[in-house]
């Protein structure tokens, strides 16, 4: 990158926007990092539940094993139905990740984790006490006018990621972006709790119509500390300060807990809310995170997802800027991460559907659901108690080469984790790379840039593709040579060729008797085909 180059306009310091500078950072690109707030003000634990494969994503800049090492191991979700258990999941991963499917950790704790990765990080420099009031953009940079305590100032940038948080509109305001959808009436009531509860350490567990809570839910995490996450679901109108100095919470929490000693860390009432922006890249502005799509909470899709769009983003905005693939390239961003947020809306409005019964039909659906999960193990698939949140399968996205193979089979069971194909993130292995001591995961290689897998019997490629004058960084390896079980775990025939995405999201699987594909695949991977997105 040319070193007169701007830097890119991180518009939010929360953790998506952390994310998306120490990513940025890691492709070495200089990122200013600003926030409204004066300084980091960690009240509440907030998004507590963080996903393996954003763990992974936070492991690429120095964090994830920390914040793993520190958080709450969880593997099992149980579901119940007043006094009955209907069943328990087990999170799979179909590959030998070094991270758990979840760990639960305040948001606050999370945010000081990637803090330090930040300050040791010269490319990044952080700005509190800037209130963004004005953005412009033209063909060459952004512009964006913030409101200090010393005065205003304006600050440019080659382009912006605005995650600002739940409270965008005034973001989406100065690009144009509206933000449909709905608020539901129901509130929820959380309370941390510090206390023992022997057996429900390494569980999540969801009620519903507990006889604590008739009609209702209640959802309980365990987090680190001896703490739990309650989670009720309270009616229209419920009043927090006229239940707390009526001693009605403390009935509530024992009901829960029973006879045993608690402390109350942070509480809090909310409501959940359905919302997309109609647009997530405008022009040189991209936009992320709960800025960009607010969702209900069940399945851990707010700060998950959030921290995917950021991934996406940075390693766009890193092979534009870097002149490795050309600027339609950011266009791909919108399509794909709207997708991934109207998806994530259509998963959660039916869990919402099912907590929240909008009419009798719903409301008798949902207890004929319930009635027949106590007795038949196949009703328990309609059981909607949340899906936990996945990665985004770009199946559909122009970047992606269709599986000569045949199409994609579609969603897995609650669970499951599809199949490794074109659009899906690839499993994590151990690998070896001669020379690279660094790399000790197929992930960690694959985010290095463009990552082509060559099978065994079809290495007569191998010595074209490693000749050809890549213009951008692009590895080639024999799959046999990184890990002697890679493709079993991909279920890679050995003809195969597969390519990789910067986000270790695979590009293309192709018969291996042709170059020159793959090297179309690649260049259609980063919207160097001039078709691919126009």
């Amino acid at each position: 990158m040319d070193s007169s180059t701007p830097p890119v306009l991180v518009i939010g310091n929360g953790p998506v926007g952390q994310t998306a500078a120490l990513l940025l950072a890691r492709w070495d690109i200089p990122v200013v990092l600003l926030d409204a707030r004066p300084a980091r003000d960690a009240i509440g634990s907030k998004a507590i539940c963080q996903h393996r494969d954003v763990l992974d994503i936070w492991e690429s800049v120095g964090a994830g094993a920390e914040i793993a090492a520190e958080g709450l191991t969880w593997g099992i979700a149980r579901t119940f139905y007043q006094d009955s258990e209907l069943f328990a999941i087990q999170l799979q991963d179909s590959g030998a990740s070094p991270f758990p499917p979840f760990v639960n950790i305040s948001q606050g704790r999370t945010e000081e984790l990637l803090d330090r990765q930040i300050a040791a990080q010269p490319l990044i420099e952080v700005r509190w006490g800037h209130r963004v009031t004005s953005l412009e953009q033209d063909a060459r940079e952004v512009r964006v006018g913030c409101v200090t305590d010393q005065g205003p100032v304006t600050l440019t940038g080659s382009f912006a990621v605005a995650c600002p948080g739940a409270r965008g509109q005034a973001v989406r305001d100065l690009l144009g972006v509206t933000f449909e959808g709905r608020t539901f009436g129901d509130q929820f009531l959380i309370c941390d709790i510090r206390t023992d509860l022997p057996g429900w350490e390494h569980e999540r567990r969801f009620y519903f119509d507990p006889a604590w809570n008739p009609g209702r839910q209640v959802l309980i995490h365990p987090c680190p500390d001896s703490t739990f996450r309650i989670d009720w679901q309270v009616p229209d109108g419920f009043d927090l300060a006229v239940e707390e100095a009526g001693g009605e919470l403390d009935r509530r929490i024992r009901d829960v807990i029973g006879d045993r000693d608690y402390e109350i860390v942070w509480k809090s009432v909310y409501r959940f809310h359905a919302r997309v922006a109609n647009r997530m890249r405008v022009g040189r502005v991209l936009l992320a995170g709960d800025a960009a799509h607010l969702v209900a909470p069940f399945g851990a899709r707010g700060l998950n997802s959030g921290v995917q769009d950021a991934e996406n983003a940075a390693w766009k905005l890193a092979h534009v800027l870097n002149g490795w693939a050309p600027e339609q390239l950011l266009e791909s961003y919108h399509l794909e991460r709207h997708a991934a947020a109207v998806e994530n809306l259509d998963v959660t409005a039916n869990t919402m559907r099912f907590l929240i019964p909008q009419d009798e039909d719903d409301w008798r659906r949902r207890r004929d659901t319930l009635e027949r999960a106590r007795v038949d193990q196949a009703a328990c698939a309609e059981v909607d108690s949340g899906r936990m949140a996945e990665p985004f399968w770009y199946v559909d996205s122009p970047l992606t080469t269709p599986d000569y193979r045949g199409p994609f089979p579609g969603r897995p069971p609650k669970g499951a984790v599809p199949a490794p194909a074109p659009g899906v993130l690839v499993p994590d292995v151990p690998v070896t790379v001669t020379g690279r001591p660094e790399v000790s995961r197929l992930r960690n290689l694959a985010r290095s840039g463009v990552t082509v897998l060559v099978g065994d019997d079809a290495l007569h490629v191998l010595a074209d593709l490693e000749a050809r004058a890549w213009a951008r960084p692009v590895a080639v390896h024999a799959m046999s040579s990184l890990a002697s079980n890679l493709g079993a775990t991909l279920a890679a025939r050995s003809q195969e060729v597969w390519v990789l995405r910067p986000d270790a999201h695979v590009a293309a699987v192709l018969d291996g008797s042709d170059a020159g594909a793959v090297w179309q695949a690649v260049d259609r991977a980063l919207a160097v085909t001039a078709t691919v997105l126009a």
